[in-house]
């Protein structure tokens, strides 16, 4: 196993800090029909992420805010492990950020407590409107022509200082295009399935646990 130095760590948020993904539960719990096949145009990359998330909340009522903010609350779960990972991660001072295709509404009150507000980056939303608006406060700079909404791509390049080892832990279509920047992936689902038919340099997770083992048998070093 290779010994990396100057390691940081870029962890996705919904389906992999979470149990769930948080927004295909909203949608499955509030959104219309509809919202299905826009789904299925994300994965089937048909549609940008940043175009089929801002379609799927358009459908949902800004009357409807407190509702969808209690029902993620109260069913969310975090995955086993993670506190301890975070507190991993500080020990050995590992720099870790959370970047998300969520949004602020949510993964804000999810991490309260666990990991610092500037170390979290994701999607806001604007309930001033009829309906919901996504905003993308960190969308894609000028190496990125995906419409990531998120783009996490765009956030490595800014945050992962020359000769990083940049480790990437997710589970999604969302984090395809930053594993493929990434020196090693910790994956699971999805993202996992990629890693193996891309050939990129990846270790599979099912808890934080797990994840926390990976790292110390790669004897990671800040």
């Amino acid at each position: 196993m290779i010994k990396p130095t100057k390691p940081i760590i870029f962890c996705d948020f919904d389906g992999t800090i979470t149990d769930n993904d948080n927004i295909i539960a909203i949608m499955k719990r509030f959104a219309p029909p509809e919202w299905e096949t826009l789904k299925d145009d994300i994965l089937s990359q048909r549609i940008s992420v940043q175009e089929g998330v801002g379609a799927m909340f358009s459908l949902l009522p800004s009357s409807w805010k407190e509702d969808i903010t209690d029902f993620i609350l109260q069913n969310a779960r975090i995955r086993d492990g993670f506190r301890e990972f975070v507190t991993f991660t500080k020990e050995r001072g590992i720099p870790l950020y959370i970047v998300s295709g969520g949004i602020d509404f949510f993964v804000y009150p999810l991490l309260e407590g666990l990991v610092e507000k500037e170390r979290i980056f994701c999607n806001g939303s604007d309930f001033s409107g009829e309906t919901i608006r996504i905003t993308w406060p960190h969308s894609c700079d000028d190496e990125c022509q995906n419409g990531c909404g998120c783009c996490k791509p765009s956030i490595m390049r800014k945050l992962a200082k020359s000769g990083s080892f940049r480790i990437v832990i997710g589970d999604s279509i969302t984090d395809l295009a930053v594993a493929k920047l990434a020196d090693h992936v910790i994956a699971r689902d999805f993202l996992l399935q990629k890693c193996q038919e891309l050939h990129i340099p990846h270790t599979p997770f099912a808890t934080f646990f797990d994840v926390i083992r990976v790292l110390e048998a790669m004897e990671v070093k800040a």
